[in-house]
């Protein structure tokens, strides 16, 4: 994503290191954010004629209170085994994609090619490692467990005991429970975080043609605005994939009739509003996530950039 075609091209091994860096920080400082909203989207306060359903502030306030302030820290373990690949996958198979679509002439790629090969990026990672993931750390954050209770046992004590219970109780195949939802969910989010990154980085630097890399408060700045395009576009997708993740599976019943009746079930007994549940901790936790991640990613990658051998000078603009 840089301006010049000047340096070797980005190897696996640099993606690795500046995404899972990137992950690291974002998972670290957004985690409680994650957390206030997988409860609001697993609440069911508000159904009861009269009443209102917690809001964001009111959610977090409660869990701090019930459980003490590391719960808002609850499926962190999950989070952070899976961040590395997460971010490596994606920053790989997005410049995998746009490389495969860039114009053959002039080696670059249109708007709606960047946004293809986000879908592409964001799809690979929620086969690869978001759903399984996303389902151990859901059944993490789900339990309202006081960790200041030592007598208050949880069902689940960590990530990877969470993994072995789910996996022996209910099979495998429920770590892949909401792939579908969590698949398209993740390629809209990258589809749109990618083309608003990479058209926003141009305009920046068409104002700013001095500068070969843009600083990083302007990485993290762009990333903020990208980032916050994804929650407002699928925020029913996401609120119903929680819920399927978390619940147990009927015998019989398909995972499209599951959602089904999930979507269903929702809109009769707590209307339309419930599909948006937990919508602002998710675009306060994923906007400065992707400010993180961007900020991050890009710097780690100029500084491994830097220490390589330079090549033959290139006008082009690579974005």
């Amino acid at each position: 994503m840089s301006r010049n075609n000047n340096k070797q091209p980005v190897g696996f091994a640099t993606h690795i290191t500046a995404g899972g860096m990137a992950g690291a920080c974002e998972a670290l400082v957004c985690q409680p954010l994650d957390t206030i909203k997988v409860r609001m989207q697993l609440s069911k306060s508000g159904r009861a004629p009269g009443t209102k359903a917690r809001g964001f502030i009111a959610t977090g306030i409660f869990i701090v209170k019930r459980e003490t302030p590391l719960a808002l820290y609850k499926g962190l373990g999950a989070v952070l085994s899976g961040i590395v690949p997460k971010m490596a996958i994606r920053f790989a198979s997005f410049e995998t994609y746009k490389g495969w679509l860039a114009d053959k002439e002039t080696g670059k790629t249109s708007v709606g090619n960047i946004f293809i090969a986000g879908l592409g990026a964001g799809t690979s990672e929620a086969v690869a490692v978001v759903t399984p993931m996303e389902v151990v750390k859901i059944r993490l954050q789900a339990q309202q467990h006081s960790l200041a209770d030592p007598m208050e046992a949880p069902r689940y004590r960590n990530a990877g005991h969470a993994v072995y219970t789910i996996v022996r109780e209910e099979g495998i195949a429920t770590l892949y429970r909401g792939v579908s939802l969590t698949a398209l969910r993740q390629a809209t989010n990258q589809g749109a975080n990618f083309t608003a990154y990479q058209e926003i980085k141009k305009v920046a630097h068409k104002f700013q043609p001095e500068l070969t890399d843009l600083p990083s408060y302007q990485h993290m700045i762009i990333g903020l605005i990208s980032g916050a395009m994804g929650p407002f576009s699928n925020a029913p997708i996401d609120t119903i994939k929680t819920r399927l993740q978390r619940a147990t599976a009927i015998p019989g019943q398909s995972a499209f009739q599951r959602i089904a009746a999930i979507g269903a079930d929702m809109w009769k007994t707590e209307g339309v509003r419930s599909f948006y549940k937990g919508i602002t901790p998710r675009v306060l936790r994923v906007a400065p996530g992707q400010a993180i991640v961007f900020a991050v990613y890009e710097r780690v990658r100029g500084m491994i950039e830097s220490v390589q051998p330079r090549i033959q000078e290139d006008d082009g603009y690579s974005e």
